[in-house]
């Protein structure tokens, strides 16, 4: 998935892989660590599997705008991964983690985006950008939510 126009970030956070892989792929925890989430669900949150539907909803100027998202892969502690279905601004995610020792793990997530009708204009012009920056900021949020709980 990640091309050159993707949005890499990695942390190493002191808790164990499925502490962090429980963590960062609970959708009710979105609004914790990533800037703009508001509200975040699986539709069906007992059996996440390739399919189900992760439904998030952002903060954008000064609306709500909820979005669709399909997993794409899950693989328990090591990898999760989602694609927008929904909006001109479509994200594709992919979610690793890896141990490094029984109390560390490192944690990276690769975002990139399709644009349709105007999100074709907005994503490399504002969308990416934004992410390249945000991006940093919202692991060292999640870094710091699971290292203080």
């Amino acid at each position: 998935m990640a091309g050159v126009t993707a949005v890499t970030a990695t942390a190493e956070i002191e808790r164990s892989a499925q502490e962090v892989f429980a963590y960062a792929t609970d959708p009710t925890r979105f609004h914790e660590w990533q800037a703009g989430v508001v509200d975040g669900h699986l539709d069906d949150p007992d059996a996440p599997r390739v399919g189900s539907l992760c439904r998030t909803t952002r903060r954008i100027g000064f609306a709500d705008r909820a979005s669709t998202s399909a997993l794409t892969h899950i693989d328990p502690p090591r990898s999760w991964g989602v694609r927008g279905l929904d909006g001109p601004i479509r994200a594709i995610v992919d979610l690793t983690v890896t141990p490094l020792g029984a109390t560390c793990s490192r944690l990276s997530i690769t975002v990139d985006f399709e644009g349709h009708g105007i999100g074709k204009v907005l994503v490399p012009l504002a969308v990416r950008p934004a992410a390249r920056k945000e991006m940093p900021a919202n692991l060292a949020a999640l870094r710091q939510h699971l290292e203080q709980s």
